[in-house]
């Protein structure tokens, strides 16, 4: 016997709802963000107590709208651990911390992950989480409260022609 619990194998109908869920998402993220260079960081537990984290970097441009990702493998794999996170069945908790390059200090705010959608996370919540560790050189960032997103329910985001 594992020393593991197994993780849920969720269906086919709750991955692909999830993921129209974190498509949404994502561009209101991106248009909360607005332009400018931004890093995006995830940090989920799994119902197995493991810890998973994707990260990446990109650059938005809203006039005329652009998105660019640093690294195109880094994305997908961020997108893919939202998709499990706003499902649900695999994952404790999660957050989504955004960060936004700005002087003289980045900006940041963030998201947890509950009930299949992203929530604005305490500030004090986010600003312990985004505290540098002691004896680790690291940039401090200015935390805010993230915007309230918008969620559709999903049959609003089923696709009408499929």
């Amino acid at each position: 016997m594992s020393a593991r619990p197994e993780l849920a194998h969720p269906g086919d109908a709750a991955i692909a709802a999830a993921m129209s869920r974190t498509l949404t998402a994502l561009s209101a993220v991106f248009q909360t963000l607005g332009d400018g260079e931004h890093t995006l960081n995830l940090v989920a537990q799994r119902t197995d107590h493991a810890f998973v984290t994707g990260r990446t970097d990109l650059s938005i441009s809203m006039e005329p709208l652009h998105l660019a990702v640093l690294d195109e493998e880094e994305f997908c794999a961020l997108r893919m651990l939202l998709v499990f996170a706003l499902e649900g069945s695999t994952m404790r908790s999660a957050v989504l911390i955004a960060t936004t390059a700005a002087e003289p200090n980045p900006h940041a705010c963030g998201w947890s992950i509950r009930d299949g959608w992203l929530h604005p996370m305490n500030t004090a919540a986010l600003q312990e989480a985004v505290v540098p560790c002691p004896d680790v050189a690291a940039i401090e960032r200015e935390v805010y409260r993230a915007p309230v997103l918008l969620q559709l329910p999903d049959s609003d985001l089923e696709d009408p022609h499929a």
